[in-house]
């Protein structure tokens, strides 16, 4: 009987190309660093090739971000998360320790599923398949149905260069008819070793509650302190900068700004005269309303969107077409308070506080409400200052005069360059890093001996013995004071 319904299609797909994966992983799992590295580079010229093609695609999708900035960003991929991997050995011995006579060998965890947001689609896959291969594994992808079409592309345009380059069909792939019961059939599946996944915090937790070992990142909410050190133009200028890339879809893009109540007016001035757009109480309370659905998640009309697209769905008026990015003010941290809470948009909160010890309370405070492990931004000369913060600040990513964004991800920083962000645990995740070949392969130790039983009894037996001397030491005071005890008894 043909099958008509769309989940039960799916799911059958998913498990078929589970079968295909695995049967190509174990092809995967034979060959050597330089044939693994050839399928690694055939991926990264081939997101190159096409980073344009399918930027353009992807924001004609899902109407989110720039294309332009999309571009970066498959280039990103493609290119420099290339040029970070591609002089790491991943398989095979990878050290020799001569000394303590033990190899570490890197063996693959086989086939991994890839769960892609929508809000980087393209260059999500890139990037997951660049890591994944590289560490000789196989992936899967699950793609969000917003995005679908942009993402079977991606992963037609590198799995035919992968293959050509001499990688084994069905080693990369992707399920045609997403569903969340074929999703939900990947993470759970027997064939699945692991599970990447980026996006919604109910995918995470959904992820993680598969039985299957994953590496999840959820919510980003990073707050950005401007210190009354810091070179106040530049700070401004990142920060928009990074907010603005992509209209904001970078999940390590800075969400609030906090500043002491002394720099107010001056990092106000400043955002006004570089394009930001401060509401009026009026404003910011009708945009507030529209930012967040009635359920408390974030509303998906902002996402991605431009000022001018939020001020006329949100039905604001007297935002200037020109406006950069929205800035609302804020006074309490919660569920239930818009700007303190992750927005994909350029929307910023602002928050203002007496001293550096009450913004260093905040952020810790923003942080544990919603993206706890994450990100966060400063913007200072003062080094003392930052290593108090950075001591105490609930985030894995800590970046200091330097976009968000851009930042977080490793291209303006010394990080890895990656597009999956792990948050530790105090943000539920298995990982604090950000995400490469070496977390996606399981490494085998090799040791051989040093010692035999005899040397051990032996190195035992000498504090045995110690124990013993200074244990009949004891009893023979004991002995003697008994003695002296009773010749006095017996003369007096």
């Amino acid at each position: 009987m043909e099958l008509k319904d769309k989940d039960l299609v799916s799911v059958q797909e998913t498990r078929d190309l589970l079968l295909e994966a695995e049967k190509a992983q174990r092809e995967l799992a034979r060959m050597d660093q330089d044939q693994i590295d050839r399928i690694v580079k055939a991926i990264s010229d081939a997101g190159a090739a096409h980073a344009e093609e399918l930027a353009k695609a992807a924001q004609q999708e899902t109407g989110f971000g720039k294309w332009q900035d999309k571009v970066i960003k498959n280039m990103f991929a493609a290119r420099v998360v290339y040029d970070a991997v591609k002089r790491e050995k991943t398989v095979g011995i990878l050290h020799e320790d001569k000394e303590r006579k033990v190899w570490d060998i890197g063996t693959p965890v086989g086939v991994i599923a890839g769960i892609v947001p929508s809000t980087n689609p393209t260059s999500t896959v890139i990037y997951k398949a660049m890591i994944a291969l590289k560490g000789g594994n196989a992936i899967v992808f699950s793609p969000h149905p917003g995005a679908k079409k942009c993402i079977l592309e991606t992963v037609r345009i590198i799995s035919r260069a992968a293959c050509q380059a001499g990688c084994p069909q069905g080693a990369i792939s992707a399920i045609s008819v997403p569903t969340m019961e074929a999703t939900q059939a990947l993470m759970k599946n027997d064939r699945t070793a692991l599970i990447l996944a980026t996006g919604g915090g109910a995918m995470v937790k959904s992820a993680y509650s598969s039985g299957t070992p994953a590496i999840g990142v959820g919510a980003g909410n990073g707050p950005a302190f401007i210190d009354k050190s810091a070179d106040v133009r530049r700070a401004v200028k990142q920060i928009l900068d990074s907010k603005t890339f992509d209209n904001g879809t970078i999940c390590a893009s800075e969400q609030s700004i906090i500043v002491e109540r002394c720099m107010e007016e001056k990092v106000v001035e400043e955002l006004k005269s570089q394009g930001a757009f401060v509401l009026t109480q009026e404003q910011s309370r009708q945009l507030g309303k529209f930012i967040l659905r009635a359920g408390g998640t974030m509303n998906p009309m902002i996402v991605g969107k431009t000022c001018a697209q939020i001020a006329e769905y949100a039905g604001l008026c007297g935002v200037p077409s020109s406006a950069r990015v929205l800035v609302g003010r804020e006074t309490k941290v919660g569920a239930d308070a818009p700007y303190s809470r992750e927005k994909l948009a350029p929307i910023l909160g602002l928050f203002v506080e007496e001293n550096t010890d009450r913004v260093l309370e905040r952020s810790i405070e923003i942080l544990h409400m919603e993206g706890a492990g994450h990100t966060f931004s400063m913007h200072a000369e003062d080094e003392a200052l930052v290593r108090k913060f950075a001591l105490q600040i609930p985030a894995s990513r800590f970046l200091v005069n330097t976009p968000g964004a851009l930042g977080g991800i490793g291209a303006t920083t010394g990080l890895f360059p990656a597009l999956t962000l792990g948050c530790g645990a105090v943000g539920g995740s298995s990982s604090s890093n950000n995400i490469g070949p070496l977390d996606l392969i399981n490494i085998k130790r090799v040791a051989f001996g040093t010692k035999e039983l005899e040397e051990i009894r032996r190195e035992s037996g000498s504090m045995q013995n110690t124990s013993q001397i200074s244990g009949s030491s004891q009893v023979s005071q004991e002995l003697i004071n008994a003695i002296v005890d009773k010749i006095v008894k017996e003369f007096v």
